[in-house]
């Protein structure tokens, strides 16, 4: 088995293992707060535990996180800065990222689509708040 190790300089105590495994379960707290706070319409703040996972994948992972990010971009700038054109180019930003995955994949339960065309819809319509579902 393969295990990434991450060193991290604790001071006089020496230094810390971080296992894959480790980043596993960070990374599906920071997912399971990202979901909590989108769903509730804190798409800042989704933002910010999302990118935390984004920084530390690769592949279609990066490029799906870093859309979802965008995505919770658009959304907080058309809603809570009052910039519908700053909405509009991070949902675009957003799409880059995504069309890089594939139409019938899912990520965390996520129909990356139906996600594209919800946010799309809610950018529209302020009465929309786009749902995701919460795996648990």
């Amino acid at each position: 088995m393969l295990v990434a190790v991450v060193q991290v300089h604790c001071g006089a105590f020496g230094r810390l293992r971080v296992t894959q495994a480790d980043l596993r379960d960070e990374h599906h707290a920071n997912w399971l707060r990202g979901v909590q706070d989108f769903n509730q319409a804190n798409y800042w703040e989704a933002h910010e535990s999302w990118e935390a996972i984004w920084l530390t994948v690769a592949g279609d992972a990066k490029h799906f996180y870093g859309g979802l990010i965008l995505l919770a971009a658009a959304l907080h700038k058309a809603r809570n800065m009052v910039n519908p054109r700053g909405g509009r180019r991070n949902y675009a930003k957003a799409l880059a990222h995504l069309a890089y995955i594939e139409d019938d994949a899912l990520f965390h339960g996520v129909d990356v689509r139906w996600l594209e065309a919800a946010v799309h819809q809610a950018l529209q319509d302020t009465n929309l708040k786009p749902q995701l579902p919460l795996e648990v």
